[in-house]
């Protein structure tokens, strides 16, 4: 009975989520607090019906219930516990309730959001709680009718086929409610779009404060897409064995594109905000990025991709996805074709401004993200339309995305430099020579010490180098560093900088250290693979890895053959214990790796365990791979960074709350 509980709580949901959408456009078109309240209500409601639901799957899980079909096909007795609560959303269906749960939650969050002085306007809130009911109605639609995650079978087979191994692992277990959180959180976004569009409100304040209205909803979506993003790109890199942490797979793809759009919004409505431009473009990439989410949705679960990420899901299901994506894109963009003439500012700047520099910078994230979108999409249509196979893969981006997204990097620390309105280019590289010369030293000296003859490196290190000293003279000039003060004025300029000075500051040094992990580690690793038995060693770079014994050890749900290697430096030095193993899942017949790694300072010593064959001497001898990763570790710690500046940037209330004051004021 509790598993229909969970089915009657999803039904129940669909039709408060219709009535949410109902009763807030009757709220609107009569004027009716009363009426939009009751639509508010109707979407906490929703809200809660899918978290009951949501709960009742993990309790399937939990308790091995094989009557229902997903836990039967996605569990298993001798999984650990957090991988039977993982299995909840590691499937076709959980995953879309969970989608379902991220929606409604927003939905939630959205209609709890204050209204009147500082807060949204009452017509504009109504219906942005209205299309985010109109959304939650479509996509529970489609998982009640197509894709339940409570069917039941018959006759309940006595044992499960077990989740995916290689879905068996923490950071899988955490990285899809990220992920999710950042894809369906712009859903908001787009619904305060497709609201602003049917309210056609061209008063002067009116963008302005939608630009800072929108700013919350898209920094928090940003911050939660790249804190999934990254840690999906660090189990590939830990998990899969290969080596790599981005492989422009589509499915990575898939999520990268919407955090490009995001990040592109982010960016335009500060223009928006601060200075009443760019109202057209902020809108318009509102409905992309969510769109882009949604066509996400459709590759990972249409059965058009093969990908250790997708959903293996018939056709006629991502029929229906592709139909809901055609429904709410389709009917958004239309609207905005219709009010395009009305989405235009007053406000003028010249090219030199800072509204100039943000300008450039969605000129190349849009294109960049177009360059992915082509790169995705284009195999799939070649295929559709004639039948040829081909794969676009990363020569393709290195030649498309990288140099789009290198100019916009280089031109990124000028932009908090320009005043708005008019800017001082002249003045802003003064101010930035100091970053200049010390990023030029900065990569001339490590690129002499790694390897001279790469001189694409040597580039990339000035990039990153550039990118993070850039953030740094940018919090250096809002604190009067360089100025003649005492050390309690500079203190006290330091404390009285808003979050959002810190969260950008952050945002961009993570962006730069990401930029020269993934600089170094791509340019300057080091592979070695050979066959090695007991005491015998395969060096790569600096370092050493020695075979000293392979057991075989049983786990909760696994069979493995696990080495135990020392790694030490080539000139001698104390060595360190690390382990690889090989598994087996008896449950599903697969097998996988677990990797071995050594931290070395910001560098990584990876080792995978392949399969036994025979030695050189006659012996049993194990195949082992070792990489030399270096500076890997900024690959992933710069994107956290990211993710902790957005974070911060979301907490400032006080900037808000000062914007609001500065415009009561007329200033």
């Amino acid at each position: 009975m509790i598993v229909e509980l969970g089915a009657f709580a999803l039904c129940l949901a669909l039709a408060l989520s219709v009535l949410q959408a109902g009763l807030s456009v009757a709220g609107r078109m009569r004027a009716s607090p009363v009426l939009a309240g009751a639509g508010e209500g109707a979407a906490l409601a929703a809200c809660l019906a899918v978290v009951l639901a949501f709960l009742v799957l993990i309790w399937a899980f939990v308790v091995s219930d094989f009557s229902v079909s997903n836990v039967a096909s996605n569990s298993h007795t001798d999984k650990p516990m957090l991988y039977k609560v993982a299995g909840a959303w590691g499937s076709h269906e959980g995953s879309l309730l969970l989608w379902c749960l991220v929606l409604t939650g927003f939905g939630a969050m959205l209609a709890r959001a204050r209204t009147g002085a500082g807060g949204l306007p009452f017509g504009l809130k109504a219906v942005a709680v209205a299309v985010q009911g109109g959304l939650g109605a479509l996509f529970l639609a489609f998982v009640l009718f197509t894709s339940s995650p409570f069917g039941r079978m018959d006759p309940v087979p006595v044992e499960g086929a077990s989740l995916n191994p290689l879905l068996q692992d923490p950071a899988l277990a955490f990285h899809p409610p990220l992920l999710y959180g950042g894809y369906v959180g712009l859903s908001v976004c787009f619904s305060l779009a497709v609201a602003a569009l049917i309210e056609g409100r061209p008063g002067a304040g009116f963008w302005p404060a939608w630009g800072r209205w929108i700013r919350p909803w898209a920094l928090a979506s940003w911050a939660l897409l790249t804190a999934g993003i990254t840690l999906g790109s660090f189990w590939a890199y830990y998990e899969l064995g290969w080596g790599g942490w981005w492989f422009w797979d589509p499915v990575e793809n898939a999520s990268f594109m919407p955090w490009l759009a995001a990040a592109a919004l982010l960016h335009s409505a500060v223009v928006t905000e601060r200075r009443g431009a760019l109202i057209g473009w902020t809108v318009f990439l509102a409905l992309v990025a969510f769109t882009l989410s949604m066509l996400g949705a459709f590759l990972v679960r249409s059965g058009v991709l093969t990908s250790v990420h997708a959903f293996a899901v018939d056709p006629e299901r991502g029929l229906m996805l592709l139909g809901i994506l055609g429904l709410t894109a389709g009917a958004a963009f239309a609207l905005f074709a219709l009010r395009a003439g009305q989405l235009t500012g007053k406000a003028l700047f010249a090219p030199i401004s800072r509204e100039g520099a943000l300008v450039l910078n969605n000129l190349f994230l849009s294109v960049a993200a177009a360059t992915v979108l082509v790169g995705t999409l284009y195999p799939l249509i070649l295929e559709a339309a004639g039948g040829a196979t081909i794969s676009v893969g990363p020569p393709y981006f290195a030649v498309t995305f990288t140099p789009l997204m290198a100019v916009a990097l280089l031109i990124l620390p000028m932009g908090p430099l320009l005043a708005w309105k008019r800017g001082d280019a002249i003045g802003a590289l003064q101010r930035l020579a100091w970053a200049a010369g010390l990023s030029l030293v900065f990569a001339v000296v490590i690129w002499a010490l790694f390897q001279p003859r790469q001189a694409l490196t040597g580039a990339g290190l000035a990039l990153g180098a550039w990118l993070v000293l850039g953030a740094l003279a940018e919090l250096a000039e809002r604190v009067r560093l360089f100025g003649k003060r005492s050390a309690g004025e500079l203190g006290r300029r330091v404390r009285a900088l808003p979050l959002a000075a810190w969260g950008m500051t952050a945002a961009h040094a993570g962006l730069g250290l990401f930029v020269l992990g993934a600089v170094v580690e791509t340019g300057l690793k080091v592979e070695a693979a050979r066959p090695l038995e007991i005491g015998q060693t395969v060096a790569a770079g600096p370092y050493q890895a020695t075979l000293r014994a392979v057991e075989i050890v049983e786990g909760p749900n696994y069979l493995a053959e696990r080495a135990t290697l020392d790694v030490e430096p080539l000139g001698g030095g104390r060595p360190e214990m690390v382990r690889a193993e090989r598994r087996f899942f008896p449950a599903g017949g697969q097998t996988t790796t677990e990797v071995g790694l050594s931290f070395h300072g910001l560098d990584d010593v990876y080792l995978v365990l392949g399969e036994r064959r025979a030695g050189e001497s006659g012996g049993r001898a194990w195949t082992v791979r070792m990489n030399w990763n270096p500076w890997a570790r900024l690959i992933f710690l710069g994107p956290a960074l990211m993710a902790l500046g957005g974070l911060l940037s979301l907490m400032d209330r006080r900037l808000r709350t000062a914007d609001v004051a500065r415009r009561r004021r007329g200033t």
